[in-house]
């Protein structure tokens, strides 16, 4: 007689699938729609105040550009040049690079999300220069400046661009890395975009609504690029 035939084994819990590109919990389409609304209104306010004010600028604004006037001594005049001097240029476009290269899968998919990266960086500059031209605000006093500039004032090239790049390559941490390690960076690239947006105020070369309106229609513009996030970096066998 054989002895008693063993049960089937229990079979072991299978380990979850480590987080990855393409994991992290992404903001609904209705938050992100609600997001850019609101960002566009407060952009639409402040370029109608400077629209109905044929570019003059309020009390407040003429009393900053004063007293930066004022306070432009060393080092912090070396230190603002140098750090509004990364928000324009190469410097932007390699942080978007950086966002690509982090955020896709595999080299394809990375080559997408690059690609993908640099469109959204590269449609906001000609936005922002569109409106810039459009709305033809004169700068500060030439007196003032402590740095180099050109072209109309509204919005901030240099406030636009740095927040864009800012926002992208934020998205391609939080798509590779841990979520504290994503916040932790997310603070930092703020804090550096928030520097740049201020120096341009310091250096005497824009007002403070350029700079506002500057970081409202990045805001915006993030917001929607999420919004076309899964039909831009979709995969080819995706559904």
């Amino acid at each position: 007689m054989s002895g008693p035939q063993p049960g089937p084994a229990a079979e072991e819990p299978r380990p979850e699938p480590a987080p990855g590109p393409g994991t992290r919990p992404r903001p609904g389409t209705a938050a992100l729609l609600t997001f850019a609304a609101v960002c566009a209104a407060l952009f639409a306010a402040t370029a109608l105040t400077v629209s109905l004010r044929n570019g003059t600028p309020l009390a407040a604004e003429q009393a900053a550009v004063r007293w930066s006037a004022a306070h432009q001594g060393e080092p912090l005049r070396s230190m603002a040049g140098a750090l509004t001097a990364t928000g324009s240029g190469p410097v932007p476009y390699l942080m978007a690079v950086l966002a690509g290269l982090l955020a896709g899968e595999r080299a394809r998919g990375r080559l997408r999300a690059v690609c993908c990266a640099v469109v959204v960086l590269a449609a906001g500059q000609a936005i922002r220069y569109g409106l810039m031209e459009l709305l033809a605000r004169p700068r500060p006093p030439a007196a003032d400046w402590a740095g180099p500039a050109s072209g109309y004032a509204f919005p901030s090239g240099h406030a636009t661009t740095s927040a864009l790049a800012a926002g992208i390559l934020a998205w391609g941490i939080a798509r590779r890395a841990r979520p504290t390690v994503a916040r932790t960076w997310c603070a930092v690239l703020a804090v550096w975009a928030a520097g740049v947006g201020l120096t341009r105020i310091y250096l005497g070369v824009h007002w403070p609504g350029d700079v506002l309106g500057g970081w409202f229609l990045a805001a915006g513009l993030l917001a929607l690029a999420l919004l076309l996030e899964p039909f831009a970096l979709r995969r080819p066998d995706s559904p």
